[in-house]
């Protein structure tokens, strides 16, 4: 999931995951840390009951579409570079 949306934007829910319980593959949660869809206090725990089939990759100062602040000292290429590089090397674990 490439920015799993949650919940609405400032109305932090988890009923969106229900579902996610019934998925038996693996699957990886790509998540900005300032994504105002995914409340990390949130989805930290909900990946942590899914259990060994659910991965969590945060990147850090990027919000739901994966941009990042100025300040941060990176550019949205590089946001985009790393996105990449975590499935590249989630896929290759499990292949």
């Amino acid at each position: 999931f490439v920015g799993f949306p949650l919940h609405p934007a400032g109305k932090p829910a988890d009923e969106r995951a229900a579902h996610l319980f019934e998925v038996t593959c693996p699957m990886l949660f790509l998540q900005g840390t300032r994504d105002e869809l995914a409340a990390l206090p949130l989805l930290q725990p909900l990946v942590r009951q899914l259990g060994a089939h659910a991965t969590l990759a945060l990147f850090d100062d990027a919000d739901h579409a994966f941009h990042v602040r100025a300040s941060s000292g990176r550019t949205h290429a590089q946001t985009r570079d790393a996105l990449a590089a975590a499935m590249a090397s989630w896929l290759r674990a499990r292949l």
